[in-house]
């Protein structure tokens, strides 16, 4: 053996004999980082009053697993939107007037047909808009739900408020997807957050046509299984064979890939739930439904699951919800269907919402019947019929819940111990946290860690198991899920490093 190869070998053993003492270094140093965190952490939340200052630096810092209930449109602050429709030239309304057909607050676009001499003499640019502080401080009022809790004014119901913001900005939402997606990503990044699925546009659907919208739209209150499945059935051959349907399934596909375009790298990943608006007639739902499942088999790249969206207490809503669960269960039987993963939103009902009977279903059925593997919001728990049954179900399967501690108490007045999340960690179920709405409620996820922590008081380890379960129940398949565990591995070693220099400055 030359010198030089004996050198070499020598190297290599040595390397190989202080390679478990460097392991060994760097496990306990770990160890020593999370527990002197586990501490810290322990410390802003004791009390009665939790520090709350330093409680939001902390889950601002701490790295958050996914954001998988976040729906586009309403994510986009209101100055963001305004910024928006300052760049197409639009204007926006400052009085109502039935006979012009305007709206205070809305946004005046000019289309399709050009406004008139009238509708321009009432509706100011964005310039004006900033220029009148009375006026900017109300249109924040309007599109999103600041100061609705701590000001007099003309209050809606907080549900309608709510659902009603989408109506003020949704004429300038779809300026620059790809930009505005950048922007998230962005916003995500300053959070430490590495994952987000969601929701950009609804599946294309079909309104009153005439060979095939009587199918579904005409079946009897009363109707038997059989006809249902009959209709599902002949719905089902229609969209399958229509031109103008499949063709709308590439357009919807391209769009999504045209916005996602370079937003992920090594620090983000992006994905897409399609989903389908639950108030509309009943063959505008299959529609819509039918072509965000193909676009899901066709792009599982970039969309990797289907959600049902909308007021769940709307009259539609209420009276369809067992058919559309139906849906969901007729598709997902269909071959070409089976591995679609479904997030549904279920249970966002509360008592005196709607009559009792109306609140002992809904995660039943979206679990049961259509096979959802996450569940949005589920308040309504203790109202199921069988509760203790089904979130036995929902641990054993498992099914994961999505709360949004922000909306939920806002649009239902629903926290504190009111909030069911506790139910569930003591039945073994499930959840993440989550934003919904972020640009709505004007918050982010940070917040609702802070939320989380400092209403239920609860261990850094549950928080850190929060954090790990946005990965674990996303959509991502098995490979991509291993890379952002170990990324969030990562992430999780330099924050609980950093938290014990905290520490140790901390009396």
């Amino acid at each position: 053996m030359t010198p030089r190869k004996i050198v070499l070998a020598l190297s290599c053993a040595l390397a190989a004999q202080l390679a478990p003492a460097r392991d060994n270094a760097a496990a306990g140093a770990h160890a020593a980082h999370y527990a002197a965190t586990s501490r810290y952490y322990g410390q802003l939340v004791a009390g009665s009053s939790p520090k709350l200052a330093e409680l939001t630096l902390f889950t601002t810092l701490m790295p958050k697993g996914a954001d998988l209930h976040h729906h586009y449109s309403g994510a986009i602050y209101v100055e963001t939107y305004l910024d928006w429709t300052e760049a197409l030239g639009y204007c926006i309304y400052r009085a109502t007037d039935p006979a012009l057909k305007i709206e205070k607050f809305k946004v005046g676009t000019g289309k399709p047909t050009p406004l008139t001499d009238a509708q321009k003499a009432q509706c100011i640019s964005v310039e004006q808009v900033r220029n009148d502080n009375g006026f900017y401080r109300e249109l924040l009022t309007r599109w999103s739900d600041k100061d609705y809790g701590n000001h007099v004014h003309d209050q809606p119901p907080p549900d309608k408020q709510f659902f009603d913001t989408f109506g003020y900005f949704g004429a300038v939402s779809d300026y620059n997807y790809n930009l505005a997606l950048k922007h998230l990503k962005a916003r995500a990044l300053d959070e430490n957050l590495g994952y987000m699925e969601t929701m950009l546009k609804g599946g294309p659907a079909l309104y009153n046509v005439a060979d095939y919208s009587p199918l579904l739209d005409q079946l009897p209150a009363n109707a038997t299984v059989e006809q249902v499945e009959e209709a599902l059935i002949r719905s089902y051959t229609y969209l399958r064979t229509d031109a103008a349907t499949q063709q709308s399934i590439e357009q919807y596909l391209q769009t999504h890939r045209e916005a996602a375009a370079g937003v992920d790298d090594e620090s983000f990943r992006l994905r897409f739930l399609s989903y389908v608006s639950r108030n509309s007639a009943a063959s505008t739902v299959f529609s819509s439904l039918y072509t965000a499942f193909e676009a899901a088999v066709r792009g599982p790249e970039l969309i990797v699951g289907v959600n049902i969206v909308g007021p769940e207490n709307g009259i539609v809503a209420m009276r369809d919800y067992a058919l559309h669960m139906r849906m969901f269960q007729f598709l997902k039987k269909q071959p070409r269907f089976k591995d679609v993963k479904l997030a549904l939103h279920a249970g966002e009902l509360v008592l005196g919402m709607v009559p009792p009977e109306g609140l002992r279903s809904h995660i039943r059925e979206a679990v049961t019947v259509a096979g959802a593997e996450r569940i949005g919001h589920g308040i309504d728990i203790a109202h199921e019929a069988g509760a203790l049954e089904l979130m036995a179900q929902m641990k054993q399967r498992p099914v994961a819940v999505e709360v949004n501690l922000s909306s939920n108490e806002f649009i239902l007045g629903v926290k504190g111990d009111a909030h069911p999340v506790l139910l569930y960690a003591r039945q073994g179920v499930p959840f993440v946290l989550s934003t919904d709405d972020a640009g709505v409620s004007r918050n982010n996820l940070s917040g609702e860690y802070m939320l989380y922590a400092s209403r239920y008081k609860a261990s850094y380890a549950e928080l850190k198991r929060v954090a790990y379960n946005g990965v674990r129940y996303s959509f991502l398949p098995p490979q991509l899920k291993q890379e952002e565990t170990a990324r969030l591995d990562r992430r999780f070693a330099e924050f609980e490093a950093r938290m014990a220099q905290v520490a140790r400055g901390t009396r």
